[in-house]
């Protein structure tokens, strides 16, 4: 059965700050530091960096799951286990929006999962997006000594026992893989909002069919503009087929080499794209008026400072697309470009 009991997610202080119905906004992929050619970043001032983020208006910072370094992959994302790095991020800052892009959930215990992150989510008031995903690294599975053939199929169970037990009172279920309850225990605290919004970072090995019945969300790759109308009309009538009434936003999401010159058109890249300020911030309202809820932008790959990206697009893009009830003032704008 779908996992799509009717709770009302505009309440959710995270959900509200990201989605909206016929508006878009921008956030970061974590290290918020540039390194086209090395493996990992230095994380130098990293919790400066994450206040400005939030000082500028961004609507929120998404850190990926990497459990181990695969050299062949080249890339560590932000170093810090995602959930514990969410918790003290949360510690020093106030409103802005704090998600994963996304947890490996076919190598986590859901039980335990959902105790984690119904505790983030209470203890940062509503500021925790809980971003999921199949994982897409081969070297992974083995350690945890799971066949990466199953990923999909364990992705679906260890859902619904995280679904069960974080928002359900006193839950009964069964799974050939994560444990049975019986109704005799309870899992506390639960979500404030009474879910923890569920995001599908890609399409983790399942449909958008499915994604569309039990997610309260999706983060595609970014399409090229000519594309944009499609990728909204596929998720829109899988959401129609699936009785989903309620708003679902769909985001996309990838790497954003972000050029000196604003004129720069869109390109493709691996994983993402290559643009200037101006021809993204042309793209995200196409994006928008095609019906994109939120952008998830990794600019990693620029050979710029990622100070110097983050003032441009403050003051570039992201009075177009604005996050609701964050202010920034215009002193804010000039301390990021010095």
């Amino acid at each position: 059965m779908p996992q799509n009991a009717h709770i009302d997610l505009s309440a959710h202080a995270a959900f509200a700050r990201c989605f909206a119905p016929a508006a878009l906004t921008v956030g970061l992929i974590l290290p918020l530091e540039t390194h086209p050619f090395r493996a990992a970043p230095t994380m130098k001032d990293h919790l400066a960096m994450a206040q400005t983020a939030e000082a500028l208006g961004f609507a929120s910072l998404w850190m990926r799951d990497i459990p181990f370094y695969d050299p062949d992959y080249g890339d560590v994302g932000q170093i810090f286990e995602p959930l514990t790095y969410i918790a003290w991020l949360a510690a020093h800052t106030t409103s802005i929006a704090l998600g994963t892009a996304g947890i490996v959930l076919p190598l986590r215990e859901p039980l335990l999962l959902a105790k984690q992150v119904t505790t983030i989510d209470q203890l940062s008031r509503g500021r925790m997006l809980l971003g999921l995903s199949s994982g897409d690294r081969p070297s992974d599975y083995p350690l945890f000594g799971i066949d990466m053939k199953t990923r999909g199929e364990r992705l679906r169970d260890a859902f619904s026992v995280y679904r069960a037990v974080s928002e359900q009172c006193f839950p009964v279920f069964d799974s050939a893989r994560f444990g049975h309850a019986e109704g005799g225990l309870d899992l506390v605290p639960k979500p404030p909002a009474g879910r923890t919004p569920a995001i599908a970072v890609g399409k983790a090995q399942q449909s958008v069919a499915w994604i569309a019945a039990n997610m309260d969300g999706f983060i595609s790759t970014i399409p090229l503009r000519p594309d944009l109308r499609a990728v909204v009309d596929e998720w829109h009538a899988q959401t129609a087929a699936a009785g989903q009434a309620a708003f679902k936003p769909l985001g996309i999401g990838g790497f954003v080499d972000l050029v000196e010159d604003r004129a720069h058109p869109l390109v493709r890249i691996q994983g993402g794209i290559r643009v200037g300020s101006g021809a993204l911030s042309d793209y995200l309202q196409a994006a928008k008026e095609a019906g994109i809820s939120h952008l998830a932008m990794n600019p990693k790959v620029s050979r710029r400072p990622y100070i110097e990206l983050m003032q441009e697009l403050a003051s570039e893009v992201l009075p177009l697309f604005p996050t609701p009830g964050a202010s920034v003032a215009a002193d804010v704008l000039a301390v990021a470009g010095d």
